[in-house]
């Protein structure tokens, strides 16, 4: 028997053995089948899944919820919010992403979710981007502003942050389940002016004489 033949390996004498790697090695990348066998929490699969099909809906956007807003926005002490690296590894950890692509602007606030769900209640103010009402908490708020600075798809999303202490901004959705209104968008986290002021009926910092 000749070297070449015996040199031959079960790949190359089943070609079809070959063409069934060549297919799996060449496959586009995507989301396998969980394996779900290992020990985790109901509500972590849950979440999963819900991030799953909104990295993939190309329709409308999901209505908010409670449990959405306090995984998106609502953060726990911890991580110095002055941090320069606070929004990359923050928006990164929490998925807030919009339909594969990264958001222009995102706000942390360092609040509980029923303090920020009550604002709703609270007057309109004006608000900014062109929107006409929303409503400001009564008291300061710590939070951080994140600002799309490089790229827009993920995963290359790279933010500036800035930390912030003022009055938060929001809009608020009626839920029928419910039958409340819920936080749908932080607008803006405005800091006071440094002299004396005061707010008028719209809401607008005005100096004293």
């Amino acid at each position: 028997m000749s070297t070449g033949k015996m040199m031959r390996t079960p790949i190359t004498t089943h070609p079809l053995l070959l063409l069934l790697l060549l297919q799996q090695l060449l496959q586009p990348v995507q989301f396998q089948e969980v394996d779900t066998d290992f020990d985790s929490p109901d509500d972590d699969m849950e979440e999963f899944e819900e991030y799953l099909e909104e990295f993939h809906r190309t329709g409308p956007t999901r209505p908010p919820t409670k449990e959405k807003v306090e995984r998106r926005v609502i953060i726990e002490p911890g991580m110095p919010l002055y941090d320069r690296d606070y929004c990359n590894e923050e928006i990164m950890r929490k998925n807030v992403y919009h339909k594969q692509r990264c958001v222009t602007e995102h706000y942390f606030l360092l609040m509980q979710y029923d303090e920020l769900q009550k604002i709703c209640y609270n007057r309109f103010v004006p608000c900014k981007n062109g929107v006409r009402k929303c409503n400001r908490s009564k008291g300061l708020v710590e939070g951080v502003y994140c600002n799309l600075t490089e790229a827009f798809e993920i995963p290359w999303c790279r933010y500036e942050s800035f930390y912030r202490r003022g009055y938060v901004l929001i809009t608020c959705t009626w839920q029928n389940e419910i039958h409340k209104l819920i936080p749908h968008t932080i607008n803006d986290l405005v800091e006071p002016p440094k002299h004396r002021s005061f707010l008028n009926e719209d809401g607008v910092f005005v100096i004293p004489p």
